[in-house]
Protein backbone atom coordinates (compact mmCIF):
# COMPACT_ATOMS: atom_id res chain seq x y z
CA UNK A 1 0.00 0.00 0.00
CA UNK A 2 2.68 2.19 0.67
CA UNK A 3 4.31 1.94 -2.38
CA UNK A 4 0.55 2.44 -4.20
CA UNK A 5 0.55 5.44 -2.63
CA UNK A 6 3.71 7.29 -3.36
CA UNK A 7 3.41 6.60 -6.74
CA UNK A 8 -0.05 8.06 -6.52
CA UNK A 9 1.48 11.09 -4.83
CA UNK A 10 3.82 11.47 -7.28
CA UNK A 11 2.04 11.49 -10.52
CA UNK A 12 -0.64 13.93 -8.75
CA UNK A 13 2.62 16.38 -7.77
CA UNK A 14 3.29 16.12 -11.73
CA UNK A 15 -0.76 17.15 -12.45
CA UNK A 16 0.05 20.07 -10.73
CA UNK A 17 -2.13 18.69 -7.12
CA UNK A 18 -1.96 19.56 -3.95
CA UNK A 19 -0.98 16.32 -1.82
CA UNK A 20 -1.00 15.87 1.36
CA UNK A 21 -0.55 12.33 3.09
CA UNK A 22 -1.79 11.44 6.54
CA UNK A 23 -0.27 8.23 7.83
CA UNK A 24 1.33 7.34 11.21
CA UNK A 25 5.32 8.22 12.02
CA UNK A 26 6.26 4.53 11.85
CA UNK A 27 7.46 2.81 8.20
CA UNK A 28 8.71 3.61 5.22
CA UNK A 29 5.32 5.87 4.14
CA UNK A 30 5.91 9.03 5.23
CA UNK A 31 9.93 9.06 4.19
CA UNK A 32 9.17 8.46 1.07
CA UNK A 33 6.25 10.97 0.71
CA UNK A 34 8.71 13.13 2.46
CA UNK A 35 11.14 12.57 -0.24
CA UNK A 36 8.56 13.40 -2.97
CA UNK A 37 8.40 17.10 -1.41
CA UNK A 38 4.79 16.39 -0.66
CA UNK A 39 3.02 17.30 2.32
CA UNK A 40 3.20 14.89 5.31
CA UNK A 41 0.63 15.35 8.02
CA UNK A 42 1.40 12.92 11.48
CA UNK A 43 -2.17 10.70 12.12
CA UNK A 44 -1.92 9.08 14.97
CA UNK A 45 -3.01 5.28 14.28
CA UNK A 46 -2.71 1.51 15.00
CA UNK A 47 -3.34 -1.30 12.18
CA UNK A 48 -6.15 -3.14 14.09
CA UNK A 49 -9.39 -2.00 15.32
CA UNK A 50 -9.64 -1.41 19.22
CA UNK A 51 -10.15 0.98 21.57
CA UNK A 52 -7.88 3.87 20.06
CA UNK A 53 -10.50 4.25 17.09
CA UNK A 54 -12.57 7.04 18.72
CA UNK A 55 -9.25 9.02 18.85
CA UNK A 56 -8.07 8.02 15.70
CA UNK A 57 -11.20 9.27 14.30
CA UNK A 58 -11.49 12.66 15.91
CA UNK A 59 -7.88 13.11 14.81
CA UNK A 60 -8.36 12.39 11.49
CA UNK A 61 -11.68 14.85 11.70
CA UNK A 62 -9.33 17.49 12.68
CA UNK A 63 -6.60 17.14 10.59
CA UNK A 64 -8.82 17.11 7.34
CA UNK A 65 -10.44 20.30 8.24
CA UNK A 66 -6.96 22.30 8.95
CA UNK A 67 -5.75 20.77 5.66
CA UNK A 68 -9.37 21.61 3.51
CA UNK A 69 -9.10 19.45 0.62
CA UNK A 70 -11.00 18.96 -2.08
CA UNK A 71 -10.97 15.20 -2.57
CA UNK A 72 -10.45 12.27 0.18
CA UNK A 73 -8.94 9.22 -0.84
CA UNK A 74 -8.50 6.84 2.30
CA UNK A 75 -6.35 4.10 1.85
CA UNK A 76 -6.54 0.89 3.68
CA UNK A 77 -9.32 -0.43 6.19
CA UNK A 78 -8.15 1.48 9.04
CA UNK A 79 -8.16 4.88 6.70
CA UNK A 80 -11.41 3.63 5.89
CA UNK A 81 -13.08 3.32 9.25
CA UNK A 82 -11.28 6.71 10.73
CA UNK A 83 -11.82 8.53 7.56
CA UNK A 84 -15.55 8.19 7.02
CA UNK A 85 -16.81 8.42 10.38
CA UNK A 86 -14.93 11.48 10.43
CA UNK A 87 -16.48 13.19 7.10
CA UNK A 88 -19.82 10.74 6.69
CA UNK A 89 -20.12 12.30 3.04
CA UNK A 90 -19.64 15.88 3.67
CA UNK A 91 -16.44 15.76 1.22
CA UNK A 92 -15.78 13.70 -1.94
CA UNK A 93 -14.67 10.88 -0.68
CA UNK A 94 -12.73 7.74 -2.40
CA UNK A 95 -12.31 4.57 -0.20
CA UNK A 96 -9.88 2.07 -1.66
CA UNK A 97 -9.73 -1.03 0.55
CA UNK A 98 -6.48 -2.67 -0.90
CA UNK A 99 -8.13 -6.52 0.11
CA UNK A 100 -11.19 -6.80 1.84
CA UNK A 101 -10.53 -6.28 5.79
CA UNK A 102 -13.51 -9.44 6.53
CA UNK A 103 -11.14 -11.43 4.61
CA UNK A 104 -8.79 -11.23 7.86
CA UNK A 105 -10.67 -12.37 10.25
CA UNK A 106 -13.29 -14.82 11.54
CA UNK A 107 -16.50 -15.82 12.99
CA UNK A 108 -18.51 -12.74 14.82
CA UNK A 109 -15.46 -9.84 14.02
CA UNK A 110 -15.58 -11.01 10.77
CA UNK A 111 -19.43 -10.28 10.35
CA UNK A 112 -19.05 -6.83 12.47
CA UNK A 113 -16.22 -6.09 10.15
CA UNK A 114 -18.81 -7.04 7.04
CA UNK A 115 -21.54 -4.86 8.74
CA UNK A 116 -19.87 -2.10 8.89
CA UNK A 117 -18.23 -2.16 5.02
CA UNK A 118 -22.17 -2.34 4.19
CA UNK A 119 -23.33 0.47 6.08
CA UNK A 120 -19.96 2.71 5.43
CA UNK A 121 -20.09 2.28 2.03
CA UNK A 122 -22.97 5.44 1.68
CA UNK A 123 -19.92 7.16 3.19
CA UNK A 124 -18.16 6.77 0.09
CA UNK A 125 -18.73 8.38 -3.15
CA UNK A 126 -16.63 5.79 -4.93
CA UNK A 127 -14.93 2.48 -3.78
CA UNK A 128 -12.13 1.99 -5.61
CA UNK A 129 -10.94 -2.24 -6.35
CA UNK A 130 -7.76 -3.14 -7.68
CA UNK A 131 -9.11 -5.73 -9.38
CA UNK A 132 -13.19 -7.53 -10.93
CA UNK A 133 -12.10 -10.16 -8.41
CA UNK A 134 -12.01 -7.49 -5.47
CA UNK A 135 -15.30 -5.79 -6.45
CA UNK A 136 -16.63 -9.21 -7.28
CA UNK A 137 -16.36 -10.05 -4.02
CA UNK A 138 -18.04 -6.85 -2.21
CA UNK A 139 -20.98 -6.76 -4.32
CA UNK A 140 -20.96 -10.74 -3.01
CA UNK A 141 -20.91 -10.10 0.20
CA UNK A 142 -23.68 -7.48 0.16
CA UNK A 143 -21.88 -4.08 -0.12
CA UNK A 144 -23.95 -1.65 -2.38
CA UNK A 145 -21.49 1.17 -3.85
CA UNK A 146 -20.46 3.16 -6.84
CA UNK A 147 -17.11 0.89 -8.05
CA UNK A 148 -14.70 2.03 -9.60
CA UNK A 149 -12.11 -0.89 -10.79
CA UNK A 150 -8.33 0.66 -11.10
CA UNK A 151 -5.45 -2.40 -11.80
CA UNK A 152 -2.21 -1.56 -9.66
CA UNK A 153 0.37 -0.83 -11.84
CA UNK A 154 4.06 -0.59 -11.98
CA UNK A 155 6.69 1.96 -12.08
CA UNK A 156 8.50 0.20 -15.22
CA UNK A 157 11.24 2.67 -14.19
CA UNK A 158 12.08 1.39 -10.78
CA UNK A 159 11.53 -2.07 -12.42
CA UNK A 160 13.93 -2.24 -15.07
CA UNK A 161 14.00 -5.32 -17.29
CA UNK A 162 16.52 -7.91 -16.68
CA UNK A 163 17.75 -10.66 -19.36
CA UNK A 164 16.11 -13.81 -18.72
CA UNK A 165 18.14 -16.85 -17.67
CA UNK A 166 18.04 -19.34 -20.07
CA UNK A 167 20.05 -22.36 -20.47
CA UNK A 168 20.77 -20.96 -24.18
CA UNK A 169 22.02 -17.52 -23.05
CA UNK A 170 25.47 -17.83 -21.07
CA UNK A 171 25.16 -13.86 -20.46
CA UNK A 172 21.90 -13.37 -19.13
CA UNK A 173 22.92 -16.37 -16.51
CA UNK A 174 26.26 -14.71 -15.53
CA UNK A 175 24.33 -11.51 -15.04
CA UNK A 176 22.22 -13.40 -12.96
CA UNK A 177 25.16 -14.88 -10.77
CA UNK A 178 26.84 -11.50 -10.79
CA UNK A 179 23.59 -10.38 -8.98
CA UNK A 180 23.59 -13.21 -6.36
CA UNK A 181 27.05 -12.60 -5.29
CA UNK A 182 25.91 -8.57 -4.53
CA UNK A 183 23.08 -9.85 -1.93
CA UNK A 184 25.09 -10.86 1.47
CA UNK A 185 22.16 -13.26 1.87
CA UNK A 186 23.12 -15.68 -0.68
CA UNK A 187 26.78 -16.36 1.03
CA UNK A 188 27.40 -19.78 0.35
CA UNK A 189 24.06 -19.83 -2.03
CA UNK A 190 25.64 -21.74 -5.36
CA UNK A 191 25.57 -19.63 -8.50
CA UNK A 192 23.78 -22.06 -10.27
CA UNK A 193 21.39 -23.02 -7.39
CA UNK A 194 17.92 -23.09 -8.55
CA UNK A 195 16.52 -19.97 -6.30
CA UNK A 196 13.22 -19.48 -5.41
CA UNK A 197 12.29 -15.82 -4.23
CA UNK A 198 8.72 -15.37 -2.32
CA UNK A 199 8.80 -10.93 -1.27
CA UNK A 200 6.31 -9.72 0.81
CA UNK A 201 5.49 -8.79 4.54
CA UNK A 202 5.90 -11.75 6.86
CA UNK A 203 2.40 -12.12 8.15
CA UNK A 204 -0.32 -14.41 7.56
CA UNK A 205 -2.49 -12.60 4.80
CA UNK A 206 0.90 -13.44 2.69
CA UNK A 207 0.98 -17.39 3.11
CA UNK A 208 4.84 -17.98 3.99
CA UNK A 209 3.70 -21.13 5.97
CA UNK A 210 2.33 -22.58 3.21
CA UNK A 211 5.35 -22.41 1.46
CA UNK A 212 7.47 -23.75 4.18
CA UNK A 213 4.89 -26.31 4.00
CA UNK A 214 5.26 -26.67 0.76
CA UNK A 215 9.13 -26.87 0.62
CA UNK A 216 9.36 -30.25 2.34
CA UNK A 217 8.19 -31.79 -0.87
CA UNK A 218 10.07 -29.06 -3.16
CA UNK A 219 13.66 -29.73 -1.22
CA UNK A 220 12.63 -33.54 -1.79
CA UNK A 221 12.22 -33.36 -5.68
CA UNK A 222 14.92 -30.42 -6.81
CA UNK A 223 17.67 -31.35 -3.78
CA UNK A 224 19.71 -28.04 -4.92
CA UNK A 225 16.91 -25.89 -4.49
CA UNK A 226 17.13 -22.87 -2.30
CA UNK A 227 14.44 -20.51 -0.83
CA UNK A 228 14.29 -17.06 0.18
CA UNK A 229 12.06 -14.76 1.89
CA UNK A 230 12.61 -11.50 1.26
CA UNK A 231 10.66 -9.34 4.05
CA UNK A 232 10.07 -8.79 7.62
CA UNK A 233 6.56 -8.77 9.44
CA UNK A 234 4.58 -10.32 12.96
CA UNK A 235 5.41 -14.15 11.61
CA UNK A 236 8.64 -13.95 11.61
CA UNK A 237 9.76 -15.74 14.86
CA UNK A 238 7.23 -18.63 13.58
CA UNK A 239 8.65 -18.45 10.68
CA UNK A 240 12.04 -19.21 11.66
CA UNK A 241 11.63 -20.99 14.67
CA UNK A 242 12.86 -24.45 13.41
CA UNK A 243 15.38 -24.64 10.59
CA UNK A 244 14.83 -25.55 7.42
CA UNK A 245 17.00 -26.93 4.20
CA UNK A 246 18.28 -24.48 2.14
CA UNK A 247 16.27 -21.46 3.38
CA UNK A 248 16.94 -18.17 4.22
CA UNK A 249 15.38 -15.20 5.72
CA UNK A 250 16.84 -11.92 4.32
CA UNK A 251 14.40 -9.31 6.24
CA UNK A 252 13.43 -6.55 4.52
CA UNK A 253 14.53 -4.38 1.76
CA UNK A 254 13.67 -1.07 0.13
CA UNK A 255 14.08 -2.23 -3.13
CA UNK A 256 13.30 -5.96 -4.23
CA UNK A 257 14.23 -5.36 -7.85
CA UNK A 258 17.40 -7.19 -7.24
CA UNK A 259 16.44 -10.19 -5.84
CA UNK A 260 13.95 -10.23 -8.37
CA UNK A 261 16.74 -10.65 -10.71
CA UNK A 262 18.70 -13.24 -8.83
CA UNK A 263 15.44 -15.64 -8.47
CA UNK A 264 14.60 -18.19 -11.18
CA UNK A 265 11.11 -18.42 -9.65
CA UNK A 266 9.13 -15.96 -7.56
CA UNK A 267 6.42 -17.36 -5.41
CA UNK A 268 3.30 -15.38 -4.21
CA UNK A 269 1.11 -17.64 -1.77
CA UNK A 270 -0.98 -14.96 -0.26
CA UNK A 271 -4.65 -16.31 1.29
CA UNK A 272 -6.40 -13.04 0.02
CA UNK A 273 -5.44 -9.80 -1.71
CA UNK A 274 -6.85 -6.96 -3.41
CA UNK A 275 -4.40 -6.93 -6.42
CA UNK A 276 -0.61 -8.05 -4.95
CA UNK A 277 2.35 -5.93 -6.47
CA UNK A 278 4.83 -8.54 -6.25
CA UNK A 279 3.75 -10.83 -9.01
CA UNK A 280 3.59 -7.49 -10.94
CA UNK A 281 7.06 -6.47 -10.14
CA UNK A 282 8.66 -9.71 -10.76
CA UNK A 283 7.35 -10.08 -13.91
CA UNK A 284 7.78 -7.17 -15.02
CA UNK A 285 11.87 -7.66 -14.89
CA UNK A 286 11.08 -10.85 -16.62
CA UNK A 287 10.70 -13.62 -14.10
CA UNK A 288 7.92 -15.85 -14.04
CA UNK A 289 5.75 -16.28 -10.52
CA UNK A 290 3.92 -19.12 -8.95
CA UNK A 291 0.59 -17.43 -7.32
CA UNK A 292 -2.41 -18.00 -5.48
CA UNK A 293 -6.22 -17.86 -6.82
CA UNK A 294 -7.40 -14.80 -4.80
CA UNK A 295 -7.75 -11.35 -5.60
CA UNK A 296 -6.12 -9.77 -8.84
CA UNK A 297 -3.99 -12.99 -9.34
CA UNK A 298 -6.00 -14.53 -12.12
CA UNK A 299 -6.16 -11.29 -13.84
CA UNK A 300 -2.37 -9.97 -13.74
CA UNK A 301 -1.23 -13.07 -15.21
CA UNK A 302 -0.76 -13.27 -19.02
CA UNK A 303 -3.60 -15.08 -20.87
CA UNK A 304 -2.69 -19.03 -20.81
CA UNK A 305 -0.62 -19.20 -17.69
CA UNK A 306 -3.11 -19.87 -14.91
CA UNK A 307 -2.05 -24.17 -15.54
CA UNK A 308 1.74 -23.69 -14.44
CA UNK A 309 1.48 -20.40 -12.81
CA UNK A 310 -2.01 -20.34 -10.51
CA UNK A 311 -2.53 -22.56 -7.43
CA UNK A 312 -5.63 -22.64 -4.79
CA UNK A 313 -4.68 -20.70 -1.76
CA UNK A 314 -3.96 -22.79 1.53
CA UNK A 315 -2.79 -25.82 -0.90
CA UNK A 316 0.82 -26.42 0.05
CA UNK A 317 0.74 -29.60 -2.01
CA UNK A 318 -0.68 -28.00 -5.28
CA UNK A 319 1.90 -25.23 -4.42
CA UNK A 320 4.58 -27.80 -3.97
CA UNK A 321 3.60 -29.55 -7.25
CA UNK A 322 3.65 -25.53 -9.41
CA UNK A 323 6.75 -24.88 -8.14
CA UNK A 324 9.19 -28.01 -8.17
CA UNK A 325 7.70 -28.76 -11.79
CA UNK A 326 8.97 -25.50 -12.84
CA UNK A 327 12.46 -25.82 -11.19
CA UNK A 328 12.66 -28.76 -13.24
CA UNK A 329 11.85 -26.57 -16.49
CA UNK A 330 14.58 -24.21 -17.34
CA UNK A 331 13.37 -23.73 -20.81
CA UNK A 332 9.41 -23.03 -19.71
CA UNK A 333 10.39 -20.29 -17.26
CA UNK A 334 12.31 -18.90 -19.60
CA UNK A 335 9.16 -18.59 -22.01
CA UNK A 336 6.91 -17.60 -19.10
CA UNK A 337 9.44 -14.85 -17.78
CA UNK A 338 9.62 -13.41 -21.49
CA UNK A 339 5.68 -13.63 -21.86
CA UNK A 340 4.95 -12.14 -18.68
CA UNK A 341 7.34 -9.34 -19.10
CA UNK A 342 5.68 -8.35 -22.26
CA UNK A 343 2.15 -8.29 -20.62
CA UNK A 344 3.04 -6.42 -17.36
CA UNK A 345 4.72 -3.57 -19.96
CA UNK A 346 1.49 -3.47 -21.83
CA UNK A 347 -1.04 -3.77 -19.52
CA UNK A 348 -0.12 -2.25 -15.64
CA UNK A 349 2.18 0.65 -16.48
CA UNK A 350 1.58 2.39 -13.49
CA UNK A 351 1.22 5.66 -15.54
CA UNK A 352 -2.16 4.15 -16.32
CA UNK A 353 -3.13 3.55 -12.97
CA UNK A 354 -2.52 7.23 -12.03
CA UNK A 355 -4.12 8.91 -15.15
CA UNK A 356 -7.22 6.55 -14.06
CA UNK A 357 -7.60 8.01 -10.31
CA UNK A 358 -6.77 11.50 -11.13
CA UNK A 359 -10.10 11.38 -14.00
CA UNK A 360 -12.06 10.01 -11.34
CA UNK A 361 -10.58 13.01 -8.61
CA UNK A 362 -12.03 14.91 -11.68
CA UNK A 363 -15.96 13.06 -12.28
CA UNK A 364 -16.18 13.52 -8.28
CA UNK A 365 -15.13 17.28 -8.64
CA UNK A 366 -17.36 17.55 -11.46
CA UNK A 367 -20.42 16.00 -10.64
CA UNK A 368 -21.06 18.68 -7.83
CA UNK A 369 -22.78 16.67 -5.47
CA UNK A 370 -21.21 18.56 -2.02
CA UNK A 371 -21.36 21.98 -0.86
CA UNK A 372 -19.15 24.35 -2.77
CA UNK A 373 -18.28 25.46 1.05
CA UNK A 374 -14.90 24.39 2.46
CA UNK A 375 -16.05 21.89 5.69
CA UNK A 376 -13.60 22.51 8.73
CA UNK A 377 -13.52 20.43 11.89
CA UNK A 378 -14.89 22.35 15.21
Amino acid sequence: MARVVTDLARAQMRQGLRVVVACPREGSLPRSIAALGAEVRHWAAERGPGRSVPAETWTAHRLIGRVGPDVVHAHSAKAGLAGRLALRGRLPTVYQPHAWSFAAVEGPTARLVLAWERYAARWADRVLCVSDEERRTGERCGIRAAWTVVPNGVDLDAFPTFPIASPAEESSARQRAACRKSLPALSGVPAEAPLVVCVGRLCRQKGQRDLLRAWRRIAEQVPDAWLVFVGDGPDRPALTRQPHSRVRFAGGVADPSRWYAAADLVVQPSLWEGMALTPLEAMACGRPVVLTDVGGGRECLPPGQELECLVPPGDPDALATAVAGLLRAPRLRAYLGEAAQKHVRAEFDVQRTTSAVRRLYGELLDAGAHTTEKWTAR
